[in-house]
């Protein structure tokens, strides 16, 4: 059996096919749509352009490898860190997502150290209030675009939006949730203290596992999978 790595990358997504011994047999890669920048220093994509690369990226891979679905036995991830991909009731995508280079979020890094402390959002995140940070994109969510803020019911990073999409699951790892500055570092958990005084849900967030982590499964019944016969295998955290 072979595994399956997944990058989720900020101009391309690609794909490697593994065997047991490290060997790469296996490669392909597909570009994004270029981001879009609606005003000077904004940058956001649309989250079904990485499912739409992703699925050809893996079809090459695996086609170069000379295999199927079935001949995958775990699949791992990789991405670029920090984006806001927000889902509503139905799993459907709110907005794009607002991308780690965007930089409209200054007030929103402001009002964030006002109200926890520079030293206590140090202490609990590791991480100073940043522009590239998803937290400050939620509350810029929130503040410009209330009416699409009110329908959002999950927040996932890039390439845990994908691995959404094939298993079903809501996960990231602990390395990717550090970047979100809602991540309490030290104990390994979301920060009810900073989500508390920022008034954000922690339901919202998903489930944080280490990054070995078995995460959930690939399933025929996930849509966009569906071509992918025999598709198989258990994905990782990271």
């Amino acid at each position: 059996m072979n595994f399956l790595g997944i990058d989720v990358g900020t101009s391309g997504t690609r794909a490697l096919v593994i065997d047991p011994s490290g060997r790469i047999v296996g490669s392909a890669t597909t570009e994004h749509v270029p981001f879009a920048t609606p005003r000077p220093g904004w940058a956001e994509q649309d989250p079904a352009d990485w499912w739409r690369a992703t699925g050809e990226a893996v079809r090459g891979a695996l086609a170069d490898a000379k295999i199927d679905g079935g001949g995958i036995a775990a699949v791992g991830f990789s991405g670029q860190m920090h984006g806001s991909t927000l889902l509503d009731a139905q799993d459907q995508v709110v907005r794009p997502a607002l991308l780690w280079c965007d930089q409209r979020t200054g007030a929103e890094c402001d009002a964030i150290t006002a109200t926890v402390g520079s030293a206590r959002l140090i202490e609990l995140t590791l991480n100073p209030a940043l522009t590239g940070f998803t937290l400050p994109k939620l509350l810029w969510v929130r503040r410009h675009e209330p009416a699409l803020w009110a329908r959002v019911r999950s927040v996932l990073l890039p390439k845990d939006y994908v691995r959404f999409r094939l298993t079903g699951e809501r996960a990231t790892d602990v390395a990717d949730a550090s970047g979100t500055l809602l991540f309490d570092v030290a104990n390994r958990r979301w920060s009810a203290d900073v989500a508390g005084l920022l008034d954000i849900d922690l339901a919202l967030l998903p489930r944080a596992f280490e990054s070995p982590e078995v995460t959930g499964a690939v399933s025929a019944a996930r849509p966009g999978w569906r071509d992918r016969r025999n598709a198989s295998g258990a994905c990782t955290a990271n």
